[in-house]
């Protein structure tokens, strides 16, 4: 009797990664903000005005999923001017600020858009990004995030959250949508 396909496969290094069929699935690309494109700093200047550093790496990442076709949202615990702006920039079409319960917000986006949790790819660093990791399709933590966000994470990735972890999954999905 012929076994069923591996929803994983392993890394030389021995961690479980989530099979091509699983990235092929991806049609909805959606994350958290600080501690995912950002170091997870806040730098506020004394006449109040926040900065963020943010990675181009993963701008470019989420401009390529954009033109081929996949669907990006960003889901923050904070209302945040410089948040708002960087969406703006790379024209990222779903928006979410001042929303704690992610797992919420994203189910309520998926059935905006008549998706599945299979079609979905979500990052996040925290406590209350753990929910939303784990209902996923494929669910990412970088390697600086909360312990319960890591264990619920289907996949780990080897670049820093803010400095490319979130173009290194762009670059999964995309490889995995030409095959």
């Amino acid at each position: 009797m012929a076994s069923a396909p591996s929803l994983f496969r392993f890394s030389s290094k021995g961690r479980a990664t989530p099979a091509a069929a699983r990235w092929a699935a991806i049609r909805l690309f959606a994350m958290d903000v600080d501690g995912v494109l950002t170091d997870g700093s806040i730098y506020i200047s004394s006449d109040g005005a926040e900065m963020k550093r943010f990675s181009v790496l993963d701008g470019m990442g989420l401009a390529r999923l954009r033109q081929a076709g996949v669907a990006v949202a960003w889901i923050s615990g904070r209302e945040s001017g410089a948040t708002t702006r960087r969406a703006a920039e790379l024209k990222v079409p779903h928006l979410v600020q001042g929303r704690t319960d992610k797992v919420v917000a994203l189910q309520e986006l998926a059935a905006r858009l008549a998706l599945s949790p299979e079609s979905i790819c979500y990052m996040g660093d925290d406590d209350i990004d753990t929910p939303a990791i784990s209902w996923a399709g494929i669910g990412v933590a970088p390697a600086t995030s909360m312990p319960a966000a890591l264990a619920a994470a289907d996949y780990v990735p080897a670049r820093a959250a803010g400095a490319g972890a979130v173009r290194e999954i762009c670059e999964h999905i995309l490889a995995h949508r030409r095959t």
